[in-house]
């Protein structure tokens, strides 16, 4: 009888052989250009934060997982696992050389995923921090979340002192999308807080991180990196991503150029390309609305407004929808802008400039075409194809030795996007699901996304 590593990865060989050439052709092709890279990641072990500097090259392959949830959700843990197989097995032939797996790789592949990752291509988790606690409605702690006045705050600043779990959402979506079991880990990581949301959510999802790695038998306590605003915050003003920010709303032609990898108009101007956070806290994005002010070709001013908004809901009740309460409206000088320190003006930049700003080589999006939007990744390709043709941030490769280009994309092929095996929905919390070998029977699907190059 097949292990649960070994039958997900033979399926995987099967179906998505074809990811694992890309990657391994992609990552020799750039292989030399990078040799002073170097990165910074983390991981938690034993309920511990521990830095992990890279040195030298590397090629790196981004996943993710969200800070809307404290808990694991089936996508999540597919995405992880589908970005574990797919590293692997691009280390393994890339060390090898290309060729059609024998049974001797599988079981020689068997053993890699026991282990801790290690090789010339590195795993990764983007967490962004920017987003809302609760944005898609499937956080325990929601209610809690809006009653201490934090549901407009970007999660970095959230503070879990006030934070408890909703006793009305458990009981309405017990098995579906939260367990008894993750409710007490939740109540338990709570207790022990140092008052870091994200740490406090991290800290959680490596837990089980590490107990999904015993029945999956393959190692997924992945390295994480926290964007953009952790990021933002350790920066000196000369930072990369202050130098991105800046840049891009230099000017008239610059936010104009921005405008155009998003695919929008200049004539209203109400997009910001990083939206300042109210001095009340406030800094949801998807709560702000701007305007840009421009006299003589330069960025004159931009008004903000945050007003209470409409989040989304989760799969299982489309009337249940999160919120971010929030009311401020000011306006922020466009020097603030053009000459950027988020010390002085605390902002979320928009994900297709602030991307830039890390070492992915690769991608791994989560059912592009079906459950993800297709526009987000043709702005994160465009931006980069523009600033290669300087047209959009100037010179990076010469301030930053940053050689902006497209990474590979790959995506969790839709049709076998894993869900909740009784509802079908794939945000269930991965302690919902009872039937676990129902997951590893539905196999693995990549695909590479060969439009976006």
């Amino acid at each position: 009888m097949l292990d649960n590593c070994q039958s997900l990865l033979e399926d995987f060989l099967k179906t998505s052989f074809l990811t694992v050439k890309v990657l391994v052709e992609g990552a020799n092709a750039v292989k030399g250009q990078t040799p002073n890279r170097k990165v910074t990641l983390f991981r938690y072990e034993n309920g511990k934060k521990v830095i992990v500097p890279f040195e030298g090259e590397r090629f790196y392959l981004r996943s993710s997982v969200e800070y809307t949830n404290p808990h694991l959700t089936v996508e999540e843990v597919q995405g992880v696992i589908g970005t574990r197989l797919l590293e692997t097995c691009a280390n393994y032939f890339f060390e090898r050389g290309l060729r059609e797996p024998n049974a001797d790789d599988v079981l020689s592949l068997v053993e890699m995923l026991k282990k801790p990752t290690n090789g010339y291509i590195v795993p990764f988790l983007l967490n962004t921090d920017d987003v809302e606690a609760d944005r898609y409605s499937m956080n325990p702690l929601k209610q809690s979340i809006v009653d201490s006045g934090q549901s407009a705050f970007p999660a970095v600043n959230v503070k879990t002192d006030d934070l408890k779990i909703d006793d009305a959402y458990v009981r309405k979506y017990d098995g579906s999308l939260i367990s008894k079991k993750e409710t007490e880990l939740i109540t338990a990581a709570l207790r022990e807080s140092n008052g870091s949301y994200l740490d406090f959510v991290d800290s959680i999802k490596y837990i089980q991180l590490k107990e999904l790695s015993e029945f999956f038998g393959m190692d997924l306590t992945l390295y994480a990196l926290r964007m953009p605003l952790s990021t933002l915050k350790a920066e000196s003003k000369n930072g990369l991503l202050h130098y991105i920010i800046s840049e891009s709303n230099r000017d008239y032609a610059s936010v104009e150029s921005a405008y155009t990898c998003m695919g929008r108009s200049m004539n209203k101007r109400t997009t910001l390309l990083t939206i300042p956070h109210s001095i009340r806290g406030f800094g949801s994005k998807r709560a702000a609305r701007g305007k840009l002010h421009f006299e003589d070709g330069k960025l004159l001013d931009a008004n903000v407004k945050y007003k209470t908004t409409a989040l989304y809901p989760n799969a299982m009740d489309p009337n249940d929808i999160a919120v971010a309460v929030c009311d401020d409206n000011f306006n922020v000088p466009g020097q603030k802008f053009s000459d950027y320190s988020y010390a002085d003006t605390p902002s979320s930049p928009q994900f297709f400039l602030y991307s830039m700003g890390s070492p992915e080589d690769a991608t791994m999006w989560h059912g592009i075409g079906a459950f993800g939007s297709s526009q987000l990744l043709q702005s994160y390709s465009s931006a980069r194809t523009a600033c290669r043709e300087g047209k959009l941030i100037k010179d990076l490769n010469k301030v930053y030795h940053l050689n902006v280009k497209v990474p590979l994309q790959f995506n969790l092929a839709p049709e076998g996007m894993w869900s909740h095996p009784v509802h079908r929905n794939i945000d269930a919390s991965i302690g919902s699901v009872e039937d676990m070998p129902d997951l590893v029977r539905r196999g693995m699907r990549l695909e590479y996304l060969s439009t976006f190059k």
